[in-house]
């Protein structure tokens, strides 16, 4: 584009915020990032709400180019599988993908939000902490925010152009509504969680297997932990909001301590802080945000949980609000104007972002309901061989979207005609010897096209 001497306001200094400053600092845009909460490299990161980050490939990719993957892959800690603890105390590894060349990998996200902050920073983005918004004259070009620590003093802000990387509760979102409909619409999951800690041991080591995220899966309500570079464990309880056990029956300390003591016995014996965790970490809520429109001409735009908050349970809200970010900022390199920018951005995401927060459903129930199935294991069993079989055509749907940059939409379609197959040719059997290889191998050659390319490392033009 050719107006690069307009201003980009991005609402929002999280990791999309962040990182999308970066990319179009780095365009040569003037680029200033508001954000409500203080600056994090000064007075400390504000947790208790926030779930650890599982970092992928399309994340990886987005720092990549943004010129940062060194600096925030150097406080990650490498995850090879789930680690299943089973109600009768045993435990197993469930690989994510074939080898550790298929991982994930596990990040503090206030230390990555720190990371890409100082990124941001460098490449020439302007960054104004303790400032909430409050009003957007879209007409006027005027930005309101509030400096809350300080008496409510108030600050005008010219604006350009406004990209809403404010998360879900986005102040950006509210003032688009003002002027269009934006078919805004919140589905609760009925389920919310609390956020507790595994520390590291005397010797500054890790307590449990480091290199995989810890899963104790109990139908309706499961704990889950992932690592940190300092060696503790983020640990996350996730629970019906109603319900025994539900968050409106387990209240206090107590009440949590005797659900641990009886469910999760083990996990509890490595939290000597459970009690003040539990009382001083709030209940969070989860649910999923759809939107009929994402964009307000060429005036507004959103990014990551602003347009399509999901729940966490594929570890994709990060990695996908990222490659958000890489799309916006590509499509604002190359169309003719904002407003083309904004609507072929839209055109792009919005489908992904909706296969994803449907993927993440899923696999909820399956993390919490499927892992510990014999069913669910046999299929994964026959999963990895047909993948083995089938490299360009039956690949599971985890790697799909964790391992390779293929669009949500896509991975989404191809996994329900691989679930498919993998049910029907399981069905009454206890182990993979009444498999008949040929039928299968026919029926999978019928129904799936090889992969191609373009397909595996993400398209620019859908």
């Amino acid at each position: 584009m050719s107006d690069k001497d307009k201003q980009i306001t991005i609402v929002g200094a999280g990791l999309a915020g962040a990182l999308l400053g970066a990319l179009l600092a780095r365009q040569g845009w003037q680029v200033d990032i508001y954000e409500r909460r203080n600056d994090p490299r000064v007075q400390g990161y504000e947790g208790g709400r926030s779930i650890n980050m599982a970092l992928a490939e399309r994340g990886r990719h987005a720092l990549q180019l943004a010129g940062c993957e060194e600096a925030v892959m150097a406080r990650t800690v490498m995850m090879r599988g789930r680690m299943v603890h089973f109600s009768d105390g045993s435990q197993q590894l469930q690989r994510y993908g074939r080898d550790d060349s298929e991982v994930i990998w596990s990040v503090h996200r206030g230390n990555m939000n720190i990371a890409l902050l100082d990124h941001a920073e460098a490449c020439g983005a302007r960054l104004h902490f303790n400032r909430r918004l409050e009003r957007l004259d879209f007409e006027a070009g005027s930005a309101r925010f509030i400096d809350d620590p300080h008496g409510e003093k108030v600050h005008e802000a010219a604006f350009d152009v406004v990209i809403g990387a404010d998360g879900a509760g986005s102040a950006v979102r509210a003032q688009m509504a003002r002027e269009t409909k934006m078919g805004e619409r919140f589905e609760p999951l009925g389920h919310s969680y609390k956020e507790l800690e595994i520390p590291p041991g005397n010797d500054g080591q890790f307590l449990i297997e480091p290199n995989a995220l810890h899963i104790w899966p109990r139908d309706d309500y499961m704990c889950i932990a992932l690592p940190n570079d300092s060696g503790n464990f983020t640990v996350t309880l996730f629970m019906p909001n109603e319900g025994d056990p539900g968050f409106d029956t387990v209240r206090t300390a107590l009440d949590a301590r005797k659900l641990f003591e009886r469910d999760f016995p083990d996990a509890l014996a490595l939290m000597p802080g459970f009690d003040e965790a539990w009382a001083s970490n709030p209940v969070s809520p989860l649910g999923t945000l759809y939107l009929d429109r994402w964009r307000l001409y060429g005036r507004a735009v959103l990014v990551g949980d602003a347009a399509h908050a999901m729940v966490p349970f594929h570890g994709q809200g990060m990695n996908c609000a990222l490659e958000d970010c890489v799309s916006l900022a590509r499509h604002i390199e190359e169309a003719p104007d904002l407003a083309a920018a904004f609507t072929a951005y839209e055109n792009e995401r919005r489908p992904n972002a909706e296969a994803i927060q449907e993927m993440a459903l899923d696999n909820y129930r399956e993390m919490r309901d499927r892992v510990d199935d014999a069913d669910y294991l046999l299929q994964r069993e026959l999963e990895l061989k047909l993948q083995q079989r089938h490299p360009d055509r039956f690949v599971p749907r985890y790697a799909m979207v964790t391992f390779m940059r293929i669009p949500y939409a896509v991975a989404l379609e191809r996994a329900r005609v691989q679930g498919e197959l993998l049910e029907e040719a399981t069905r009454g059997l206890e182990n993979l010897d009444g498999i008949d290889w040929d039928a299968l191998d026919a029926r999978i050659k019928d129904r799936l096209q090889p992969l191609s390319t373009q397909e595996k490392s993400g398209s620019r033009s859908r």
